[in-house]
């Protein structure tokens, strides 16, 4: 039992056991290599990580390796979704030196903790003209035991170049019409016209960038836009990433076709989607999107959430098989024979056609990913209903994938406003609760009695970890989105209170925004990072939180901190659209007002779900009656009733259009 045994994270408690002596990243692992005179292997990982996985069993559960390890290095283990901070300066330094990254991540440091050496996954013998794991080890030794003067040049250069980066706000002013085409313009390029998404393989769920082709299709009408959106939203919803029997999508897909996925099931990944067919649903009324969204938020919640009320970080991609062999997707295909077992010989054709299982198989040893292929003409929809229940039922006798159950505050941000939209928008009060539910887990728990969010927590414990800008971004979006779904301004006041601390403590000159607060621990470089990829950046999502909260309220400090980090956008957004989907979808809520709507009337009334359901870029909802509202909501200050109705008013540009009580009116000044 090494160093990891006292650890929250779970996947520092996958390696507690190991023979390497790990260490968690502390200034204590640091001392040490300094008093021994040893470097510091930082290996960084996530619990779903399948690569890791192999890694960990290849190397790190040697003795031999171990043994090696242990005499030469103090080993540091990182869980890079407790320590994003951490995972994202080393990353840099990875991506610099070899055009590549990703994880498990392999950096070697001095006792200060600055890098000479990098890597991902190295195998256990040389191959593919990869070194193997002991070669690398046996090198970084021998560069450290002869050529140690070398080795600090290396680090000292490494060092000076990040520190070289630092990034400015990206220009003068917000982003206008101009650079929207040009992004829209990059983004046709890279479109997949025949398989959806943008680019090639790997593929990934391209939901930042579909909210953004969404809004700018609801501002300006562009056809193309909407058709790159729905297309790819369909292409996803068919094929292979997503679960066709339980919900939920998988991270990504290896091949372009979006056939086979990389099997992990993320939080940040699913609630995304999941807002983001809801946001389909509203625009084009799709019967595919609004199954796809409410089977998504049913997954989070049957699957994902905590018994505290929050939702877990992830489902891994690795389970056992039929053999008792730890492999990844064994819980999500089948063969043939496998069908024939659960449905007999007639059903499971019907099932082998419609789900595009053959024999040969999809992935791999003959076994297929379900999927639609789409090509089996018109189909009996009870018949199919009854196969996909009798299917899941069986699958559910299998050994589950492990589950990750530490609560990510930014995550758990993004899956409030997914499940409070998408509660709202079909009638279900009780994914509004569970949004409310774990909204109550983060005041509570994350931010405590510090009032400073906690990055994570596990079994209602907050961890040691603080917020980053990411947390406080994304939880003032789950909290102003459920503020506008339930009408209680408590959570309005909640979010201000979050976006004033980015304010104080994540915000440089120019309007550029930190990963960190000023207060951080400090790193070799204070990591700074505009662009999404999994997520919305940080700064892109602080940026849309600051432009709803400034919308709601009337603060200029709010909107000119948004406006300031928009100028980033300005600058990315024709050169990368891909990697600023969400800046992008705020700057159209920002060149459309974001209109306010404010509803003097009942909550869920329907006024209320009118103003909901509008289509305007980034629209803000305050809903309300009676002499107390206008104490909640800002918005519904002096907001009479006309002729004793519900009364919507809507606003935008310090100009409001004349209150109506008519919901139709109302939709066609959101755009419904």
């Amino acid at each position: 039992m090494n160093r990891l045994a006292d650890e929250t994270s779970p996947y520092l408690l996958q390696h507690a056991d190991n023979p390497v002596d790990w260490w968690p990243w502390s200034p204590e692992a640091f001392a040490e290599a300094r008093e021994r005179g040893v470097p510091v292997l930082l290996s960084v990982g996530y619990s779903s990580c399948h690569w890791c996985h192999v890694m960990a069993h290849e190397s790190f559960e040697d003795e031999t390796v171990a043994t090696y390890l242990n005499a030469h290095f103090v080993p540091v283990k990182v869980d890079r979704e407790e320590r994003p901070d951490i995972d994202a300066v080393y990353m840099e330094a990875v991506q610099a030196a070899t055009g590549h990254g990703g994880w498990p991540m392999t950096v070697f440091l001095t006792p200060d903790a600055e890098p000479f050496y990098f890597g991902t996954y190295f195998p256990p013998e040389a191959r593919h003209g990869s070194p193997s794991f002991q070669q690398v080890l046996e090198g970084v030794v021998a560069a450290w035991t002869d050529r140690r003067e070398e080795v600090a040049e290396v680090a000292e250069r490494i060092v000076a170049d990040l520190a070289g980066r630092s990034l400015v706000h990206g220009g003068d002013g917000v982003p206008g019409e101009s650079e929207i085409a040009q992004a829209l313009l990059g983004l046709t390029r890279e479109y997949d016209e025949q398989h959806g998404g943008f680019g090639g393989a790997p593929k990934f769920p391209p939901s930042m960038v579909v909210e953004f082709l969404l809004r700018h299709y609801a501002r300006t009408g562009s056809e193309g836009a909407l058709q790159m959106a729905a297309d790819t939203c369909s292409a996803m919803a068919r094929g292979g990433i997503y679960d066709q029997l339980g919900g939920g999508f998988a991270r990504y897909s290896v091949d372009r076709e979006w056939v086979v996925p990389h099997f992990e099931k993320m939080l940040y990944d699913n609630a995304l989607l999941c807002r983001v067919y809801a946001h389909l649903w509203r625009t084009t009324g799709s019967d595919e999107a609004r199954r796809i969204a409410l089977e998504t938020a049913d997954f989070m919640v049957r699957e994902l959430r905590t018994a505290e009320g929050g939702f877990a970080s992830a489902l891994d991609a690795d389970s056992e098989d039929a053999d008792g062999r730890h492999v990844e997707g064994a819980y999500y295909v089948w063969t043939p024979a496998q069908l024939r077992e659960v449905l007999g010989e007639d059903d499971a054709a019907f099932a082998a056609a419609y789900f595009g299982v053959t024999e040969k198989g999809t992935f791999e040893e003959g076994a297929s990913v379900l999927r639609l292929p789409g090509d089996t003409g018109p189909v009996d929809a009870a018949r199919v209903a009854d196969v996909r229940g009798r299917l899941l039922a069986a699958r559910e006798e299998r050994p589950r994938p492990g589950l990750d159950d530490k609560v990510v505050a930014a995550w758990n941000g993004l899956a409030i406003a997914a499940l409070a939209e998408t509660g709202a928008y079909f009638d279900r009060p009780d994914l509004v609760e569970r949004a409310t539910e774990a909204a109550d887990l983060l005041v509570r728990v994350h931010l405590g009695e510090v009032a400073r969010l906690a990055r994570t927590s596990k079994d209602g414990q907050a961890g040691d970890n603080a917020g980053v800008l990411e947390d406080y971004g994304d939880v003032a979006e789950g909290f102003l989105t459920l503020a506008a779904v339930t009408g209680e301004g408590a959570w309005l006041e909640f979010a201000g209170f979050l976006l004033d601390i980015v304010l104080e403590q994540f915000t440089g000159e120019g309007g550029q925004l930190y990963d960190t607060a000023h207060d951080a621990e400090q790193l070799i470089r204070r990591p700074q990072d505009p662009t999404d990829s999994a997520t919305p950046s940080g700064w892109t999502a602080a940026a849309g939180a600051l432009l709803s909260y400034a919308a709601y309220t009337g603060s200029e400090a709010h909107r000119s901190a948004a406006e300031g980090a928009l100028g980033v956008v300005k600058a990315l957004g024709p050169r990368v659209p891909r990697f600023v989907g969400w800046g992008l979808a705020v700057a159209e809520a920002l060149l459309d007002g974001p209109r306010e709507v404010a509803v003097a009337g009942p909550v869920g009334g329907e006024l209320h779900r009118t103003a909901l359901l509008g289509r305007a870029p980034g629209a803000v909802v305050a809903a309300g009656e009676g002499p107390g509202a206008g104490a909640e909501f800002p918005l519904l200050v002096d907001r009479p009733l006309v002729g004793g109705e519900p009364t919507a008013y809507v606003c935008r540009h310090f100009v409001c259009d004349a209150p109506t009580t008519d919901a139709g009116e109302l939709a066609a000044k959101l755009g419904g």
